[in-house]
């Protein structure tokens, strides 16, 4: 039998995957683009993509805004997977039994500068490669930290977001499918009206892979108009993206958060009213697509005119601001139905410390004829982000910093898993994961398509001083598994946390 040669093998996975055609359509454009780009960029991009293996798993980490105060900062500690507003972070293929994630890691010489950082773990030995350093992002800020994404033929996209327009954002894909160990700066555009303007900038930027479909993209241009404004695209290839398109442009605008359900895409976000600044966040919202951005909707199927910029508008879900709560958005998962359910924390200020208690865990489900409103704990900060599952027949997991950490009042704190068996309406802690850390354990999150053997993964850090920060996931039962920090060899199995530790 006459053997395939690779470029024929290639054509067939792509005929398979009905990919073919948008690869040919823009093959030409996408090398000259390419080729053009990497050009203009060598004298910066040749410095910034690594492509190298690094000794072990290190966490950045990061603060933001000094209190002045005994909590030192509004938040702070081991952000290597911040932020609520950057998903995801892994991605589990059962093609080759391998959950891909990324993080924001340190430099061997500096725990706050910035390292895009690329691994996997592989469930059917139990262990880790060293890590793949992708880019150097050359800030401290981990509001540049990257996401990932897995295409239909197994290819690996990073996503390196910026903060704003001070700094460039990157897209880079693996050289080969389900591989880590080097990437291909991709000169991805945005075509409108037969026009094609390169992408350089977007901030906040949550990909999502379809299958046999391609990409969405929720993402945020500042002062366009509004301070944050909220956009959606999409691509068929992860090349060509369609124009951006504006959702939220609500005085001085939002933070958004988005998922993919079996037939929509959806958005949950709050608002910043005019001139109080980032740090007022409040309402409740909720769009959705059921076809690929080309009308958006509520969540009873009212059409929206988009963008959205009065305060009430259909797409509002619960009036917060009357109630003088601000809203921190962590998730929006989808059930079966493609019903949304929102997770988000409400609190009566910003700073750290008791004053601003009770920080409280809340979910927002739709029934399919209203909203139900219900809470699941509180904890002592505004920036406990955890991560939330929809399990068979009605059960809900939940894997969070719930609990007092060592900085008490700062960012996370120790990780406990709860469960609800009754779609939301009332909870249970069944574990506490972590138990006398020397730092707090913050912002777990879930892995796409989650294997129980690895359902989130996170950071920790010490909350009021700079520190080392180690990288952690659990499986589904709530066990906990530390990452190599110095690795011996190519290869190591993570170190599973004991209580007490």
């Amino acid at each position: 039998m006459k053997k395939r040669r690779p470029f024929e093998h290639s054509v067939v996975l792509l005929l398979l995957a009905g990919l073919l055609w948008p690869v040919l359509s823009s093959l030409t454009t996408a090398r000259a683009l390419l080729a053009a780009k990497v050009r203009g960029q060598e004298s910066t991009t040749a410095s910034l993509t690594l492509n190298k293996k690094d000794t072990g798993y290190r966490g950045v980490w990061y603060m933001n805004q000094p209190s002045e105060d005994e909590y030192v900062y509004k938040y702070s500690g081991g952000l290597g997977t911040y932020c609520a507003n950057h998903a995801p972070f892994a991605v589990y293929c059962d093609q080759v039994r391998k959950t891909f994630f990324c993080y924001g890691g340190a430099a061997p010489d500096d725990d706050r500068r910035l390292w895009h950082m690329v691994s996997f773990y592989d469930h059917q030995t139990g262990v880790v490669p060293r890590p793949t350093v992708l880019l150097d992002k050359r800030t401290t800020d981990a509001h540049d930290n990257p996401v990932i994404s897995v295409d239909d033929l197994g290819y690996v996209w990073i996503f390196s977001t910026s903060h704003g327009t001070d700094r460039p954002s990157y897209i880079h894909r693996s050289k080969r499918p389900y591989d880590i160990d080097a990437f291909d700066l991709i000169a991805a555009v945005f075509i409108q009206d037969r026009q094609s303007s390169a992408i350089t900038n977007f901030s906040y930027m949550q990909p999502w892979h379809v299958a046999g479909k391609g990409f969405i993209g929720f993402f945020t241009r500042y002062r366009d108009p509004a301070n944050r404004t909220s956009f959606f695209t999409s691509s068929r290839d992860g090349i060509s993206w369609s124009a951006p398109q504006r959702l939220a442009a609500i005085e001085e605008g939002h933070y958004q958060i988005s998922a993919v359900g079996r037939h929509i895409a959806g958005a949950a976000f709050n608002y910043h009213p005019r001139g109080k600044g980032v740090n007022r966040r409040t309402n409740l919202y909720y769009m959705e697509t059921p076809d690929w951005g080309r009308t958006w909707r509520t969540i009873d199927g009212t059409p929206l005119r988009l963008p959205v910029t009065d305060i009430y508008n259909p797409s509002l879900v619960h009036d917060y601001r009357s109630d003088s709560l601000l809203v921190y958005l962590m998730q929006v998962v989808y059930d079966e139905a493609d019903r949304p359910i929102i997770l988000y924390l409400t609190s009566k200020g910003f700073a750290s410390g008791p004053k601003n208690d009770p920080r409280t865990w809340m979910t927002a489900r739709w029934t399919g004829a209203e909203w139900l409103f219900n809470p699941i704990t509180v904890s002592d900060n505004n920036y406990d982000l955890g991560s939330l599952y929809l399990e068979a027949g009605g059960v809900w997991r939940l894997i969070a910093p719930t609990e007092p950490g060592p900085q008490r009042f700062n960012t996370g704190g120790e990780m406990a898993l709860w469960v609800s068996r009754d779609h939301g309406e009332s909870w249970k802690k069944e574990r506490r994961m972590t138990a006398d850390s020397r730092f707090n354990h913050t912002f777990a999150r879930a892995a796409v398509n989650a294997h129980p053997d690895f359902y989130a993964i996170w950071s920790d850090g010490h909350a009021r001083q700079p520190s080392e920060c180690h990288l952690y996931f659990c499986d589904r039962d709530g066990r906990v598994f530390m990452l190599p920090r110095q690795m011996k060899g190519e290869q190591e199995k993570p170190v599973e946390l004991k209580a007490g530790r």
